[in-house]
């Protein structure tokens, strides 16, 4: 994803970079992954001044994106299947005010066996009741590496964080989805062969 990324907007002067979480596990109210993630961040800034950042995860990595979201560089997320913590057992439901001004992008596969796809709507939906800049689409089929429909998902990503740093023009999907009010913008389905018309 980074390299794919790095590559659609070298010209832009995109960098990527890949964070090493500290610990494995999100590890409760620690959060090891969101502490690593907002370092990254504070790490952006100190390295390349005032520039919008992109946090972009999958599975507990999305988490950690949606987690750190809240930091002042922040303007954009992509979490892709991430993983979530069930609900109604007794903790708290992840907070959502942190993506307020940021445009959010969820991508889950509907058979994912791992992360429930089903979790990361109902955070979308939350979400979305403050911020109608979040969106999420639906990989049908696709488990949770999201490898079955990867060139589609890869293209989605450089739609999605071509528009939110450097103000391209998002694809006619994208442009739906945050538009929709919930539940179709949160479950908008990821054409096979999405991204062969953005490349002619």
């Amino acid at each position: 994803l980074g390299r794919r990324l790095g590559r659609a907007a070298r010209d832009e002067g995109l960098v990527t970079h890949v964070v090493h979480y500290r610990y494995r596990g999100w590890n409760g109210e620690e959060a090891h992954l969101a502490q690593d993630a907002a370092w990254a961040a504070d790490e952006a800034v100190r390295r390349y001044g005032d520039v919008p950042v992109c946090l972009a995860g999958l599975g507990m990595g999305g988490r950690a994106a949606l987690r750190a979201a809240g930091h002042d560089a922040v303007n954009s997320v992509l979490a892709l299947a991430p993983w979530l913590p069930a609900e109604n057992t007794g903790t708290p439901l992840e907070p959502v005010k942190q993506l307020a001004g940021r445009r959010v992008l969820v991508v889950h596969g509907t058979h994912d066996a791992r992360t429930d796809p089903e979790l990361s709507f109902r955070l979308a939906a939350r979400a979305k009741k403050a911020n109608r800049d979040v969106c999420r689409f639906e990989v049908h089929a696709d488990g949770h590496g999201l490898t079955q429909y990867r060139d589609e998902v890869l293209a989605l990503a450089e739609n999605f964080v071509g528009g939110a740093l450097f103000g391209r023009a998002f694809s006619r999907p994208l442009q739906d989805a945050f538009a929709a009010p919930p539940p179709l913008g949160l479950r908008m389905p990821l054409a096979a062969g999405f991204g062969k018309s953005l490349r002619r």
